[in-house]
């Protein structure tokens, strides 16, 4: 009875301790998130000192890519030294990249602090929250830890947003940057010493009331054994380079209206509220992720995708036919808009980590979501810039953004369907080169 006492004890503390590195992560990636403020900053910046839209999008699409292509090494090192240091390492550099830029106004500054620096130290950061608290729970509940985990980055603009447009009324644009490197770099410095990986040995308890592995698509994905692809490995199936696909239209998609939220507000429903919508997108950012996350764990990975796809892609549609003399420029309609928006786009950032582990693994999951996790900035980079462009192009417009919107709803149609396509890893690939996995199990094919 003695030892039975203290096995459940020690599941306890093991629970909360897991808990306790869900919760840290979450918030180094509320810290993190500061990104989403851009769409503030970018617009203050545009009337203070006279950027056009195009350079306005330069610092901000530097980050998206730096930031992404960041996760690989640093996932690569969080899966081989542990999360904590790494992290730490993305706290330092984000601070530093902010106390760069408030020492400037020049744009080159800006591209070189906000976009290489803190792009890099929002990377490792980021690649370092999600791995270490997934690896504490049951795979049924990977989507859900994940969805928690990232919704930190999506809910941060519900602060950074009001905070930078108070800060930079109050001291200037410079000094609000100075104020978040230094802020940053504590809060993430700090919470990076709560994240550790659990035991080798470790077994996640099943979650009471779980349902057991069933041989059906309507599941979540079922591993019957853990397959365990290295990161070249799993660069040469086919599956990659359709999440990847995908991830780049969902995420660019939203990245794309994330950037400009304070812009469209403005100029095409004429509503002075740009801080506020951007505050409402990232609540629905953040709960988003947690939604999607617990619903892919129900209904599985994909079919949660094409919901998000679709529904994303009609958004946009309706958000072209916004005017200041329309009934859409409604400030209620806007909001509930721009939260739909938000979730959409936060979704892809909880089911994307889960599909990743649930079909490439957990042993490499750091570097193998880091490979994936290129999409992302990609996806960014380049529909954040057409927007830029098209709006550069169409200032006289009442709609200047509606080329960048039917691209991007197109390209989520496409991605929509592709989700019918992909299907989980089936057989071995046979290990050579870089980054080699075990190559004997299987998969059970499910979506």
């Amino acid at each position: 009875m003695g030892s039975l006492s203290t096995a459940d004890a020690s599941a306890s503390a093991k629970s909360t301790t897991g808990w306790i590195v869900t919760f840290a992560g979450t918030g180094i990636n509320l810290a993190l998130g500061v990104l989403y403020s851009w769409s503030v900053i970018s617009k203050a910046i545009e009337k203070e000192w006279g950027w056009s839209g195009f350079e306005t999008s330069l610092p901000y699409s530097v980050a998206l890519i730096v930031f992404a292509f960041a996760t690989i090494p640093a996932g690569r090192m969080q899966d081989k030294i542990g999360p904590r240091w790494v992290a730490a390492a993305g706290g330092v550099l984000v601070g530093l990249g902010f106390l760069v830029c408030g020492l400037t106004n020049s744009l080159w500054t800006y591209m070189i602090g906000f976009g290489i620096i803190a792009g890099a130290g929002i990377g490792f950061g980021y690649a370092s929250a999600t791995p270490p608290a997934v690896k504490w729970f049951h795979k049924a509940r990977t989507g859900l830890i994940a969805g928690i985990v990232v919704s930190g980055f999506g809910l941060a603009s519900v602060y950074t947003a009001p905070t930078a447009e108070w800060l930079k009324g109050a001291f200037g644009i410079q000094t609000a940057m100075l104020i978040f490197g230094i802020a940053f770099f504590f809060v993430v410095f700090g919470l990076a010493q709560l994240l550790k990986p659990p035991p080798a040995d470790y077994v996640p308890p099943v979650p009471a009331g779980s349902n057991p592995p069933l041989a059906t698509e309507t599941a979540a994905p079922e591993v019957l054994e853990q397959r365990e692809f290295g990161p070249g490995e799993m660069l040469r199936t086919p599956q990659f380079y359709l999440l990847w696909f995908m991830y780049a239209c969902g995420a660019g998609a939203g990245l794309m209206v994330v950037s400009k939220m304070a812009k469209i507000a403005d100029v095409q429903a004429g509503l002075s509220l740009g801080f506020i919508l951007v505050a409402i997108l990232a609540i629905g950012n953040g709960g988003g992720r947690i939604l999607a996350g617990f619903l892919s764990d129900k209904i599985g990975r994909t079919r949660t995708l094409l919901i998000i796809f679709l529904l994303q892609a009609i958004l946009l549609l309706i958000l072209s036919q916004t005017t200041k003399d329309s009934f859409l420029s409604n400030a209620i309609i806007m909001a509930i808009c721009s939260a739909l928006i938000g979730a959409n786009y936060g979704a892809n950032l909880a089911v994307f980590p889960a599909i990743s582990k649930d079909w490439f693994g957990l042993k490499n999951f750091g570097v193998n979501y880091g490979f994936l996790f290129t999409a992302w900035g990609i996806g960014g980079f380049v529909l954040s810039q057409v927007a830029g462009a098209v709006y550069d192009a169409n200032q006289t417009s009442p709609q200047p953004f509606n080329q960048a919107y039917f691209l991007a709803a197109a390209l989520l149609v496409i991605s929509g369907l592709v989700t019918f396509l992909v299907r989980a890893p089936k057989a071995a690939v046979a290990p050579r080169g870089f980054g080699q996995g075990q190559a004997t199990d299987t998969v059970r094919p499910n979506r």
